[in-house]
């Protein structure tokens, strides 16, 4: 079967955009086809900084036939309806339509529409001008006399060539032919701009590509990544150095370059007396270069990797020497922003705050800085860290947000505020967690362990919770400008993951009126509720809420199912984050053995029987069953049963021996299987039914004890 290429070369193509492009194009051409019954094989797309390509093979070479029948007017319409429907299917008279005969509504015209497929390279030559007007490039431009024409094509940098050909790679392709803004598709690119820029005609794919390799480009980015990749560590290697290897750098690189060349240069070994991020960052940011270091040390090296786009002549000395000089001098302002800032105590930087707005509905920097340290001493006892160091380091955690290295590379903030407290003499623990109250940041991030980042690492990101809260700035769908959803996160690994047994209702309690007092005016409405004998800003239990819905996000992530989680949160009074966990977990495993699987069922039954009947009568039917009405053996080990492991299971429950509770629950199954299979529930004695009601509500009671089975999903 036929298969197309399709070239579009511009000048060059910023990288971040290359690869959505390059899937934007498959995707683009491939919708076409199939929604012109055109079922290919396969498709891949590329791009380098001077194309986007694309090649799908196995296209059928012409669209199939079409035969359709279309419903008509009635027999005997009017004459209106008639003639519309011969316009409509093309029939020149009523006479040439068939009649169907409806049963009920009597005969009807039918049309038989016959349309003959056409040939795939004219449906493309359609498509294709479409698509390339249609690309939707985030940023694009005009360019030339053409672009004062209203109507003109618009594209990311200026388009110069289209190749477009199709063929079955037994025959000599054909092109497509169509022109957009005055370029006509044809089958010549370009090689290398410098290396090989003269123009070379294709064919096909196989064709396309060898000679784009022989013209010195490389037309896969995943190939430039591998020689990038492999060439830097060699290099690196012969030198006794090791590769700091950057992912997310590489994928850049590969986006400026089509045929890729590593090359070693250096610079003075004074700059690394400045942190290693620091040097790192700024040769990155500004050269797009790797750097290296030494295996014996762990710190970098003097030495830096870059990625030519050319095999120079003179084996890369000059684009070397060129480099150095630009990373000399970045690295002179860095060492001198670095020298500056430490210089300057911490603490005298922390005035400029009351000046710097947090947000408009929250205050200063300075006021959520002050609610910081006050929640990060109430957080101190309960997390095992000291309360002074922890407010100490809630005061300075923030400073060097103005400090001139984080203004020039803000990733780095929170390390710089390390290694400004470590220089001024700071505590470690206080120093430390000026980096690690940020984190974690994400799923793969790690979770502070020492107790004072702990305190302020959670201090930070409930205030921040408790405040847009407050200010009812919630996520809503897809949008959490403020990242809360990971500040909610966040607070759970960090409770969770260091073992912490922290009641987060009421340690929200405080903050929470505290922002109400900030910002009453902004706030809609502020409500308590009683929580566990204490009264509770309806914005702390909100925000319980958020942590119950996060949580079950992060345990389904690991495998664990969310309507457990909610089993547990409906008992009611549960906020401790790690006992939640816990109870899931035992619950979880409780459920996936035969006994809980029964049990489940079982307890769903009475549920759903219980339901039923106090719908049907208006009123639960709580309260004791009474034991003199039993009839039957079955209602007797029941009622034995609940009594035994309502204390066993209670028991372990208060102790948070979780297993053992569901243990215990376990030996209701047989009763209860029992009891459904010998006992007739809705008696015809009122008060022998009511009474076998009240058995099941004791049911129902009883596994209460460890989760609300009715959430259960199953």
């Amino acid at each position: 079967m036929p298969d197309l290429l399709l070239e579009l070369f511009s000048e060059e193509i910023p990288a971040r955009m290359q690869a959505k492009a390059a899937d934007d194009l498959r995707r683009m051409v491939t919708d076409k086809l199939v929604a012109e019954g055109l079922v290919y094989e396969g498709a891949k797309a590329f791009a380098t900084p001077r194309r986007l390509a694309l090649t799908v093979h196995g296209v059928p070479a012409r669209q199939s036939d079409l035969k359709e029948e279309r419903r008509g007017p009635r027999v005997g319409g009017a004459d209106a309806a008639i003639q519309g429907f011969l316009k409509a299917t093309g029939l020149a008279r009523i006479e040439d339509a068939k009649i169907q005969t409806d049963p009920k509504k009597g005969d009807f015209y039918i049309a038989l529409i016959e349309k003959p497929g056409r040939a795939t390279i004219d449906v493309l030559a359609e498509i294709l001008p479409v698509i390339v007007r249609t690309f939707p490039w985030p940023k694009s431009m005009r360019w030339g006399e053409r672009s004062a024409k209203s109507g003109s094509l618009s594209w990311v940098r200026p388009l110069h060539s289209i190749i477009a050909t199709f063929g079955p790679e037994t025959e000599e392709p054909d092109v497509v032919k169509f022109s957009v803004d005055g370029i006509e598709a044809g089958q010549t690119t370009f090689g290398h701009r410098f290396m090989a820029p003269a123009a070379i005609s294709v064919r096909r794919f196989e064709d396309y590509e060898a000679k784009l390799k022989a013209a010195k480009v490389v037309l896969d980015s995943q190939a430039r990544k591998d020689i990038i990749l492999a060439d830097a560590k060699q290099l690196a290697f012969a030198q006794g150095f090791e590769l700091v290897e950057d992912q997310v750098l590489l994928d850049e690189v590969a986006g400026l370059v089509e045929w890729p060349v590593a090359l070693m240069g250096s610079f003075d070994k004074e700059f690394l007396s400045i942190p290693d991020e620091v040097i790192r960052a700024t040769i990155r940011n500004n050269q797009k270069c790797f750097v290296v270091s030494d295996p014996k040390t762990g710190k970098l090296s003097n030495k830096f990797i870059l990625t030519a786009n050319i095999e120079a002549t003179d084996g890369g000395k000059t684009i070397i020497g060129g480099n150095e000089r630009v990373i000399r001098a970045r690295l002179s302002d860095a060492k001198f922003f670095y020298d500056t800032d430490v210089k300057t105590k911490l603490e005298a930087r922390l005035p400029k705050f009351e000046q710097i707005v947090f947000h408009e509905k929250l205050g200063t920097q300075a006021e959520r800085i002050r609610r910081i340290e006050r929640l990060a001493a109430e957080i101190a006892p309960l997390v095992g860290a000291d309360v002074e160091k922890a407010k100490r380091a809630a005061h300075l955690a923030k400073a060097d947000l103005l400090t001139e290295v984080v203004g020039e590379f803000p990733e780095l903030q929170g390390l710089m505020g390390k290694y400004y407290a470590q220089a001024q003499g700071e505590d470690a623990s206080v120093a430390v967690a000026s980096e690690e109250h940020y984190k974690p940041q994400g799923p793969a991030d790690r979770v502070p362990t020492d107790p004072v980042s702990v305190a302020v690492a959670l201090a930070d990101k409930l205030d921040t919770l408790v405040g847009f809260w407050a200010i009812d700035e919630k996520p809503t769908g897809s949008k959490d400008p403020y990242a809360l959803r990971r500040a909610a996160l966040g607070a759970i690994r960090l409770i969770v993951e260091n073992n912490l047994r922290v009641g987060t209702a009421l340690l929200l309690a405080e903050p929470a009126r505290r922002i109400y007092q900030q910002v009453a005016k902004p706030v809609a409405g502020y409500i308590s509720v009683p929580w566990k004998g204490q009264q509770v800003p309806q914005i702390a239990m909100d925000v319980i809420a958020f942590f119950a819905d996060r949580l079950k996000v992060q345990l389904r992530d690991q495998g664990a199912r969310h309507d457990l989680v909610d089993a547990v949160f409906s008992l009611g009074g549960q906020d401790d984050l790690l006992l939640v966990v816990r109870r899931v977990d035992a619950l979880g495993k409780f459920l996936d053995t035969d006994d809980g699987k029964n049990l489940l069922a079982g307890t769903k039954r009475a549920s759903n029987i219980l339901a039923i009947e106090e719908k049907k009568d208006k009123r639960r039917f709580d309260g004791a069953p009474d034991a003199g009405l039993y009839n039957l053996p079955e209602e007797k080990a029941l009622a034995s049963a609940i009594d035994q492991v309502k204390s066993e299971a209670g028991a372990a429950v208060a102790k948070e021996d979780f297993a053992s509770a569901m243990s215990a629950m376990a030996k209701l199954r047989p009763a209860v299987d029992a009891f459904f299979d010998k006992v007739k529930v809705n008696d015809d004695e009122p008060k022998v039914r009511e009474n076998r009601l009240k058995l099941l509500n004791e049911i129902r009671a009883a596994t209460r004890a460890v989760a609300d089975f009715s959430k259960i999903e199953g």
